[in-house]
């Protein structure tokens, strides 16, 4: 498992409904993209939820490399820089997924998704924390409400992040709290279960 995420920030007064209508439009596009486990439609508006801006976020699981490639040099995400700009693309090695006490098979019923950013402080012992990060992967999924749960490493910057789906607007843990507007989810069956290693 890979996960990807880009940013797109908005101007402060940005009408989110021109983000609803390109979802609505082009969302489709990936339910059927070889290679992809889940990609998450994500947006975060100023004033709501506590986000401090507007915001297009999507954020992708995927099973292959080759379909997160064939997706990055191809025209789906040409078309959003010929859009927005090219935006910096984070990508993390995946450490743990589970499919969430109220998920379906294709993340049925997720209305919102959270992601939190976790340091890895240097002199920790890896294999110990990677651990711990695998266990709360698995806590999270049992919550009530969770669709699913990942977690995934950058060892560039030293940094964790964790996400999660759900059926409601309150999860019990910190982080940013994204909208759901689509999920693409063709191959979400296929990805690993549990420890990634």
């Amino acid at each position: 498992m890979h996960a990807m995420q880009y940013e797109i920030t908005l101007p402060a007064d940005y009408d989110m409904d021109v983000i609803r209508d390109r979802v609505a439009r082009r969302g489709h596009l990936l339910d059927a993209w070889d290679g992809l486990g889940l990609k998450a439609y994500l947006v975060r508006e100023r004033g709501t939820h506590g986000s401090p801006v507007h915001q297009y976020a999507p954020f992708y699981l995927w099973n292959t490399t080759q379909g997160m490639n064939a997706f990055l040099w191809g025209p789906g995400f040409r078309g959003l820089s010929d859009d927005f700009g090219r935006p910096v693309v984070r990508q993390w090695s995946g450490l743990a997924y589970e499919p969430g006490a109220a998920g379906g098979s294709a993340g049925a019923g997720a209305r919102f998704a959270l992601r939190r950013r976790q340091p890895v402080p240097d002199g920790a012992a890896l294999g110990d924390l990677m651990g711990e990060v695998v266990a709360g992967t698995g806590r999270l999924a049992r919550e009530d409400g969770a669709v699913l749960a990942a977690a995934a490493v950058d060892t560039a910057r030293w940094e964790v992040v964790h996400f999660s789906l759900w059926e409601h607007d309150a999860p019990k843990a910190e982080g940013d709290l994204f909208q759901v507007l689509h999920l693409s989810a063709p191959g979400l069956a296929a990805l690993p279960r549990g420890r990634q290693w």
